[in-house]
């Protein structure tokens, strides 16, 4: 840390403008530290008012950011932030902050961290958990290449409720020496965090004890002198112990702890990391921090400010929907349904108000379970209570429904037990980008047995579905639903009850058979107009399972049309249409079937309509592909 001023940031009246690199803030004073975070801020603000993100985790690193770049060097030092929705402030100190003015959007950068967008982002994330198992891979790396560089894992109180957080945690005293974590400690995840562990957190901020501990733990700090220090650490640590927490989390693990300190005090964090660089010992450093730091309504509303759209900056409004969203539908359903079967209980992984079972919790509170960050202990959890006859509903996000995996085959489908899988995001997730898409769920659940799969094609097509699946006891059954409201779905028929495996013939024509999936249902519809337009006979079919299929229905199609095409919000290999494909051809029908639907790639971030005329997925592109096998 130098004295001198930045002569760049003088005459431009901007620290922020300053800053290509890392590096330029070795050059800034403690002060111009201290103003730069203030200027982040503002900007974070201004921003994302109008491309929207993660406002309130980005406000709470400010400073967090500005001391681990001012006192660390990346690209050779490595930061490793869990999930990454908190990495705005990393990506503003290295040379994007004029890019955060497009942060989300279609070719702008990603509102998480990517191997690909910078030297910088060492470990690419958008999934929580993650951070200290590959951070500590990555001090391995070193250690065997001989290296001196300092790895630091950042991850917030909630991270550790996941099992890899814990699984790592076990490893790490055991495969280096050199090696720091950062706990960011704010209390909450997307919505408030719950459990033992956040428990334990919440009473080191809160105990009077390790209140004054704090204070003479900043006191310590500003005392950094060699062995006087480890003697005042010592001591400080041990009484804390000793007069409330005989065993101490992570000194169990092997990382020595130090804080609870102030996430916002730049001077403290500065001085903090400068001695934690010198010690070659696993270590684990507590901060506690504010979400929204800065922003009267972010403290205000944590949750809805983890993560938003467009808002108005004086007070933090967003446009109103009218329109119920499928979570909202969600959310009210199963309530009520809930209400009038003492056996329905919910289940969420830390996303009450994401999946809208905070409409749930606040009516049966005693039914409602928030197991925190720990997809595959829901799924588990969900088990066991099938076993003794209750009927759960486990709301997780389609993405993030993958990390149960194994328990949905091994503990729910093996066992036919009848657990209810809703995967929220059920198709492209836009903004968000490729670690949240939800393009891979029909892949990884149509092979597995006893597994039954379905997808509304609109509103009340979806409560009907829910409420069928609350009756049906016989095995597993699971549905997929997008974000958002299912556009464009409005069609000329009288939907039939819900029957297992079967779906609609809800028009009946002799050249083409369309099948629309779901939210796709209505390109379906698009398409079907655009070929009557051209004189053919059109067959329109709602599928509504994608497992088990109504293969009667299929062959009834395929048998009397030339050509068949597919419509999923899902990547095309091993998808919906690959499963029509697989039957027609066991069938021994020839109809060709073409399909519409994501490549086989990772999709990147933009709104859908963007993202789907890029990829084709429009009924242009589907009459493109049906035109060439039809003659009039």
């Amino acid at each position: 840390m130098t004295s001198a001023s930045s002569e760049t940031a003088a005459e431009s009246g901007s620290l922020l403008a300053s800053i290509s690199s890392p590096d330029d803030l070795h050059k800034l004073t403690e002060s111009e530290l201290t103003a730069l975070a203030e200027e982040i801020r503002s900007k974070l603000i201004n921003c994302l008012s109008k491309t929207g993100g993660h406002l309130g985790p980005n406000l709470g690193v400010v400073e967090l950011s500005i001391a681990m770049h001012a006192i660390f060097s990346t690209p050779a030092d490595k930061f490793v932030f869990d999930v990454s929705h908190q990495g705005y402030v990393h990506k503003m100190l290295t040379g994007r902050a004029t890019e955060i003015e497009k942060i989300r959007t279609y070719k702008g950068i990603n509102g998480f961290l990517l191997r690909t967008e910078s030297k910088h982002d060492c470990y690419g994330a958008g999934h929580a958990g993650t951070a200290l198992s590959a951070a500590l891979g990555m001090a391995a790396a070193r250690d065997l290449a001989g290296g001196d560089n300092h790895v630091v894992a950042v991850a917030g109180d909630a991270a550790f409720t996941c099992g890899p957080t814990l699984e790592a945690l076990n490893n790490i005293a055991e495969t280096t020496k050199k090696f720091i974590v950062v706990l960011n400690d704010n209390e909450w995840s997307i919505d408030k965090n719950v459990g033992a562990i956040a428990r334990y957190f919440n009473a080191l901020q809160t105990h009077s004890t390790y209140s004054s501990v704090r204070t003479s733990a900043a006191d310590f700090v500003e005392k950094v002198l060699g062995k006087a220090v480890r003697k005042i650490a010592h001591r400080v640590e041990e009484g804390a112990k000793n007069l409330i927490f005989p065993n101490v989390l992570f000194e169990k693990f092997g990382l020595r702890y130090f804080g609870p300190i102030d996430g916002h005090n730049l001077p403290l964090l500065l001085k903090t990391f400068e001695h934690l660089k010198t010690l070659n010992e696993p270590v684990v450093l507590h901060i506690i921090t504010e979400k929204g730091r800065g922003y009267q309504p972010a403290l205000d509303n944590p949750g809805k400010f983890h993560g938003l759209g467009a808002y108005k900056i004086d007070d933090g409004s967003t446009d109103t929907v009218t329109t119920p969203t499928c979570s909202d539908i969600f959310g009210r359903t199963v309530t009520d349904l809930a209400i009038d079967d003492q056996k329905i209980v919910a289940i969420t992984a830390a996303m009450p108000g994401g999946t809208k079972l905070e409409t749930f919790k606040r009516e049966l509170p005693d039914r409602y379970f928030d197991v925190g960050i720990a997809e595959e202990h829901a799924a588990l959890f969900a088990a066991g209570l099938s076993t003794e006859g209750f009927r759960p509903f486990l709301a997780i996000y389609s993405t993030f429904m993958q990390r149960a995996y194994d328990m949905i085959i091994h503990d729910i489908a093996l066992q036919n037990l009848p657990v209810r899988l809703c995967m929220d995001r059920g198709g492209l997730s836009g903004d968000d980008g490729p670690t949240h898409h939800g393009l891979f769920d029909i892949g990884y659940l149509r092979h597995i047995p006893n597994i039954i799969h379905m997808q509304p094609k609109d509103e009340a097509e979806f409560s009907a579905m829910l409420k069928w699946m609350a009756k049906y006891d016989d095995g597993p059954t699971a549905i997929r639903y997008p974000r958002g409201v299912i556009a464009g779905t409005s069609a000329d028929d009288k939907s039939t009850p819900i029957e297992l495996g079967k779906g609609e013939l809800i028009q009946e024509g002799s050249d083409v058979a369309l099948i629309g999936l779901g939210s796709f249902f209505g390109m379906a519809l698009e398409t079907k107009k655009l070929l009557e337009e051209k004189g053919f006979s059109v067959s329109l079919v709602n599928p509504r399972f994608i497992k088990p299929l109504d293969k009667s229905l299929l062959e009834k199609v395929a048998r009397f049309c030339k050509v068949i095409c597919t419509f999923e919000d899902h990547v095309l290999a091993n998808g919906f249409g690959s499963s029509c494909i697989e039957h027609l051809h066991d069938a021994g029908i020839s109809t060709h079937v073409e399909r519409i639907g994501w490549p086989d790639e990772f999709i990147e971030h933009g709104k859908p309509d963007i993202l789907q005329e890029l990829h084709g997925l429009t009924p242009q592109a589907a009459l493109d592909k049906i035109l060439p096998h039809l003659k009039l």
